[in-house]
């Protein structure tokens, strides 16, 4: 596992993973500033509509009160973006790598065992389907967990324990259904399910490090490459003779050079 994130975090910036780090970090960040400025909005228009309801209930003379508390609200609100936008970036981060889960794992895979044929790319709508269902998934745990934050951090342990169990799933049913059919890859998973979360605790820890998160597709996607590799203890070639077959519009990927 240790050997899978080391190998992952050495590839990180050669030249084949620039490309892909470049692309994928920018649609992170749009996705961040365009839902940021969304909410901000959201929140703004909501604090100022309140405190004019609150006035035209009460009466004129609350209107310097009110005034304070719209002020402050504002600002809680502005903050509270900035430290949901931390903590949502696995829901983020999860979109964005199913965009390119296949670009980088085809990656890992030449580089890395170029004996082995490469596995078969996903359809995107697949790929995406799989991203948004995790990152909807981290949303709603997120949106659970944020009252706890407040109780002795134990909202943060749940987000945590959460982006570790999420990701790894995500990415390593992606590894998998590249050599597996969908339903195959999930059980193959399940039947590693406590290796794989370890293994997801440390894409976890990438995903909390500002900045640095902005790269947890490729990390991700890239660790869990290898560790489906050794899980499977035979070349991906061996692995589920009817994979393609299996998945209508799945289209094979050019083989890689044969050693």
């Amino acid at each position: 596992m240790f050997d899978a994130a080391f190998k992952a975090l050495g590839q990180m910036f050669s030249p084949p993973f620039r490309s892909v780090l470049i692309k994928s970090m920018l649609l992170a960040l749009v996705m961040i500033v365009l839902l940021g400025v969304g909410l901000y909005k959201f929140l703004d228009w909501l604090t100022v509509s309140g405190g004019l309801w609150a006035e035209s209930a009460l009466g004129a003379s609350a209107h310097t009160p009110l005034s304070w508390i719209i002020w402050i609200a504002s600002i809680a609100s502005a903050l509270g973006i900035v430290v949901g936008g931390i903590f949502l970036m696995p829901a983020v981060t999860a979109f964005v790598g199913s965009f390119f889960v296949d670009e980088i794992a085809e990656i890992v895979e030449r580089t890395y065992y170029p004996a082995d044929p490469v596995g078969t790319a996903l359809p995107l709508g697949r790929s995406v389907f799989e991203g948004t269902k995790t990152a909807l998934i981290a949303i709603a745990i997120y949106l659970v967990a944020l009252p706890f934050i407040l109780f002795a951090g134990l909202g943060f342990l749940i987000l945590f324990i959460a982006a570790a169990w999420l990701l790894s799933r995500e990415y390593f049913d992606l590894a998998g259904m590249r050599f597996r059919p969908p339903e195959e890859a999930k059980a193959f998973r399940k039947a590693n399910q406590a290796t794989v979360f370890t293994a997801g605790l440390l894409i976890a820890a990438f995903v909390s490090i500002p900045i640095v998160n902005l790269a947890t597709p490729l990390f991700g996607m890239a660790m869990m490459v290898h560790l489906h590799k050794k899980l499977s203890g035979r070349r991906p070639s061996e692995i589920g003779s009817t994979r393609a077959e299996a998945i209508p519009g799945r289209q094979p990927v050019s083989r890689g050079p044969s050693v």
